[in-house]
């Protein structure tokens, strides 16, 4: 690991102007901090515990979810994040991971400049810019649902997503559904390819007809449900499985609009488990992951990756929620 006198080395300077620069004074130029945070981040240096009488930082960078109110997907995985790591004597921080500030510094030079020793990643889209930066990161580093090949400071944790897709198909093939269909938000974030996928391979292990054209994806809830719905219903699905709870909602609030009846026409299934689900109109059969214990499974992830313990994986498991909208299909 690369010490402060490297750094002052590699750019002939004092190691006091580098620790000076690390640590935000003021009287080190813009410059001259941009230069150094860089240098140290090129040589791989990464601080490994916080200065005596300071509290221990870690972050949670957050991006594409809502998490501010007990309803919201986020509010409960930081929630388990910080159960566990407060009580450790950390300070955690969330810090909303907008695209101006990932495109403004190197993820690593952000972390370094913050004193962050490690980060818990919610939300990130393929798109994201920090996105690259993982796979040659230093930092310690722990995405919840998004996979970095390769690296050992990067470990993913979230649910068993294939358990999961197999729990939902099983359950409707229980009941007598063969035509399933599949909606989903476009696949530019690795949990919905990873969803995807996972749907066709359900549907090829229980012996039902898996084409393409049973699955259907927009970026938009709305452009969803216009687009596919109504075809599914015209080709006679039976049940249609969603990659979330909120695309399950629309689409049964629509069936109902064009005169279906749920469960009675069709069945359908949502994934995640979101309180909402309870109180749909019929309450909804979904896939339960639990996010306080992924939120905590996030801190032992990243509490091992410090440790130097190099996590690749970490899912729990998935469970079926039967609710009322799923039932017997019509014969």
């Amino acid at each position: 690991m690369a010490t402060l006198q490297d750094i002052a080395n590699k750019l002939g300077i004092s190691k006091g102007t580098v620790s000076k620069a690390l640590n935000g004074a003021s009287d080190i130029s813009e410059s001259m901090q941009k230069t150094i945070l860089e240098t140290a981040v090129e040589l791989g240096y990464t601080k490994t515990r916080g200065k005596k009488n300071n509290k221990k930082k870690l972050c949670i960078l957050i991006e594409n979810m809502d998490y501010e109110e007990p309803h919201h997907f986020g509010y409960e995985l930081i929630l388990g994040f910080r159960q566990m790591a407060e009580p450790a004597g950390y300070l955690v921080d969330v810090v909303p991971a907008t695209p101006e500030l990932q495109k403004s510094m190197p993820y690593d030079v952000f972390m370094l400049q913050n004193h962050y020793l490690g980060a818990f990643v919610l939300g990130f889209s393929l798109s994201d810019p920090w996105m690259n930066d993982f796979y040659r990161s230093h930092t310690p580093t722990v995405l919840y649902d998004n996979y970095i090949i390769s690296n050992p400071n990067i470990a993913y944790v979230g649910i068993d997503n294939q358990e999961g897709m197999e729990l939902a198909v099983s359950h409707l093939k229980e009941l007598g559904h063969e035509k399933i269909g599949y909606l989903s938000n476009e696949l530019g974030a690795h949990i919905m390819q990873v969803r995807h996928k996972a749907f066709f391979q359900a549907m090829r292990k229980h012996g039902l007809e898996a084409e393409s054209n049973c699955a259907g994806s927009s970026y938009y809830i709305t452009q969803c449900i216009e687009n596919h719905l109504s075809k599914f219903l015209n080709m006679g699905i039976t049940a249609i499985v969603c990659s979330h709870d909120l695309i399950a909602n629309a689409a049964m609030i629509q069936c109902q609009q064009l005169g279906y009846h749920v469960p009675d026409d069709i069945s359908i299934v949502g994934f995640d488990d979101l309180p909402i689900c309870a109180h749909t109109s019929p309450p909804m059969t979904t896939i339960r992951q639990d996010r306080i214990q992924i939120g905590k499974s996030g801190y032992y992830a990243l509490q091992s990756l410090m440790n130097h313990v190099s996590i690749g994986t970490l899912l729990l498991h998935a469970k079926l929620i039967i609710r009322e909208s799923t039932k017997k299909v019509r014969k």
